[in-house]
């Protein structure tokens, strides 16, 4: 069992910078493919970065690309976000995930998820 508890979320205004982190429990974190997601209030989950156990390989959407970093410290058994240049669209509850599978964009895809972090960006 792995669990996920994000901190770092406020309220920010447009064009600001917050770091998300995602801290886990468990020995096994460095084997864990590590994801963000986030959702909007009436929509579904949606991919925003993904990073594979030793952090060579990240992956990000178009919507967020060149603002947003994931990251990872295996020594401390965490992930971070950064985010910067946010937008009022970036305002969302950001979760990270844990998976055992290849690296994916799929929330179902994962196998633990956080309770999220309320991300707010004011214009």
């Amino acid at each position: 069992q792995v669990q996920l508890v994000e901190s770092g979320g406020g309220l920010v205004q447009a064009g600001g910078s917050l770091r998300l982190s995602c801290a886990a429990s468990g020995r096994t974190f460095s084997s864990y493919v590590m994801g963000w997601f986030r959702q909007a209030p009436g929509k579904d989950h949606e991919f925003v970065a993904s990073i594979n156990w030793s952090g060579e390989n990240r992956y990000y959407p178009d919507s967020v690309r060149g603002r947003f970093t994931i990251s990872r410290d295996n020594a401390k058994n965490t992930v971070y976000l950064q985010m910067n240049s946010l937008k009022s669209e970036d305002t969302a509850v950001y979760f990270c995930a844990a998976g055992r599978r290849a690296i994916t964009t799929y929330w179902d895809e994962y196998d633990y998820w956080g309770q999220g972090t309320q991300v707010t960006v004011s214009s």
